[in-house]
């Protein structure tokens, strides 16, 4: 692989449609587990049967019931009896290897205990894209240092007395890194599309948002009033056809026409693991002279020689997108969220966001983690550690996809996504597969309702430059065992994309 930062060949729609008579039978099954959910409730309510979740608890006393209807019933039942595979606890950095607290239930799921012990695990359950999550070396000794310089936190927003030198240094790196004229940070990544968006837009425009943008987007979009129109995903066409639609009515909320277009999407789609076809969207961006919001949450720090994200992936010309989002909690091992963009465009959002008002400031390790990592990936540390990272992660994305295909698994999304989501429809092969996983230590993710449909449950693999490829290998040689034991390869052998073979790929490592 001579040239590692070459696009692979892209396909506009990397998702597979599900087998049709897997569609059915996963559809059947959801079913039967919903009723069998009725059925016990039903028995717990006239006590024929006990529950912890018993009406007459008098734990429960003087509380609103927590239960309504499918949601009730789907936690309650289905999703408590997997529990075992969520939110595990762990106890150390989520790097490549993790350790894992054991835990252990006597009540299907009702309650955890634990007993001290734990295990080590390949992690491919965190979205440690570029491997900068440790508890050592340049970033962890900056961090540390920012504490005995600076403290933990300011204690109060920014618009009263919380505001602080670190805060705009930390907006000043991520406006260098994107190439933009100016970035506002926010302590939180969900609430940086919540609170933001509204700030943006307002009742008398109209929002156009992929059908798979994160619940962030989603509620962001909501409490902003405009009118909202959802196209079909990563698809730029049926995009073009709602908006070209939409400009020839007028507004439903205010009678008049638009007063702004803005469409939404994501760089990487973590639970499809699609690239968005950046240049098809700039496209219609500027012959409609509409506004583009891009989420760099998965993308940024994950695409691209210095990581800078899908416009760099794409080629693409960072003012081409009026606002830049992103989050600090993923390639960068931090926490917080940004916006960057045209000065006239942070500096409304400064003086018109909630998140900007109430917001409180970065804390001081984290802008020192972000900084650190940041001057890493452009080089400005005088080490090429960035840039090896950048091919390190590319190298492995492709490898680990292309082998699960030879293996025979559908696998969702494009071949230079770092999230590999790996088909298995049925939730309950979503949960054997990670119990089997886990007893063979490695971690991963699974995903069913509501993250998904309930026919479209999924395995999700978040690599890492930090992962090895004898480590890599080991998982796919599990995956391997239990993709057989669960029949969840739906694929015949295919061989891979023609330009980039697995044994090419194994020799350039």
């Amino acid at each position: 692989m001579a040239e590692p930062f070459k696009r692979s060949p892209y396909v506009q729609n990397a998702t597979e449609k599900s087998i049709w008579y897997v569609h059915l039978l996963t559809h059947l099954a959801s079913y039967v587990s919903l009723f069998g959910a009725i059925l016990a409730e039903w028995l717990v309510k006239y006590h024929i049967i006990s529950s912890n979740l018993s009406k007459d608890d008098p734990r429960n006393k003087g509380f609103a019931s927590l239960n309504d209807r499918f949601e009730g019933y789907y936690t309650n039942y289905p999703y408590r009896l997997a529990s075992d595979v969520m939110n595990r606890p762990i106890c150390g950095v989520p790097g490549a290897i993790v350790d894992v607290l054991n835990r252990q239930t006597s009540d299907e799921g009702w309650a955890y205990t634990q007993d001290g012990s734990k295990r080590t695990i390949v992690n491919l359950g965190s979205y440690n894209y570029l491997g900068f999550s440790h508890n050592d070396g340049p970033c962890a000794q900056r961090a540390a240092d920012y504490i005995d310089k600076y403290g933990l936190h300011m204690g109060g927003t920014r618009h009263e007395g919380g505001n602080h030198v670190t805060q705009k240094h930390l907006e000043e790196c991520i406006a260098n890194y994107l190439k933009v004229e100016s970035a506002i940070a926010f302590p939180m990544g969900f609430s940086t599309n919540a609170m933001n968006i509204p700030a943006l837009v307002d009742k008398g425009s109209l929002i156009l948002s992929d059908k798979f943008n994160h619940a962030s987007l989603v509620l962001g979009c909501r409490l902003s009033g405009a009118t909202i129109k959802v196209f079909k995903h990563n698809n730029p066409q049926d995009c073009e056809r709602l908006l070209r639609n939409a400009l020839c009515e007028l507004s439903p909320k205010t009678g008049k026409a638009y007063n702004k277009v803005l469409i939404v999407l994501e760089g990487i789609y973590s639970m499809e693991g699609t690239i968005i076809n950046l240049p098809a969207f700039i496209e219609i961006k500027k012959k409609y002279k509409t506004y583009l919001f891009l989420d760099e949450a998965h993308s940024i720090g994950a695409l691209g020689p210095t990581g800078r994200g899908v416009v760099e992936y794409w080629g693409c010309d960072p003012k081409d997108v009026d606002v830049m989002m992103g989050t600090l909690t993923k390639s960068f091992a931090a926490a917080g969220g940004y916006m960057g963009g045209s000065k006239a465009v942070i500096d409304h959002i400064r003086a018109q966001s909630h998140g900007s008002c109430y917001g409180a400031p970065i804390s001081p390790p984290l802008v020192a983690q972000v900084a650190e990592s940041m001057k890493i990936m452009t080089g400005e540390d005088g080490t090429d550690i960035g840039n090896q990272k950048a091919i390190q992660l590319l190298k492995n994305s492709r490898y680990f996809r292309r082998r699960l295909i030879e293996l025979g698994f559908m696998v969702y999304g494009h071949e230079d996504s770092p999230v590999v989501p790996l088909m298995t429809f049925w939730i309950t092969k979503v949960v054997h597969t990670s119990r089997r996983m886990f007893d063979f230590n490695i971690g991963i993710v699974a995903v069913g309702y509501p993250a998904t449909s309930l026919s479209t449950a999924r395995v999700r693999f978040c690599l890492s430059a930090d992962h090895t490829k004898e480590q890599l290998d080991y998982v796919l040689k599990m995956m391997d065992i239990v993709g057989d034991e669960t029949g969840s390869k739906y694929m015949k052998a295919v061989k891979p994309n023609p330009a980039y073979s697995s044994s090419d790929e194994e020799k350039s490592r």
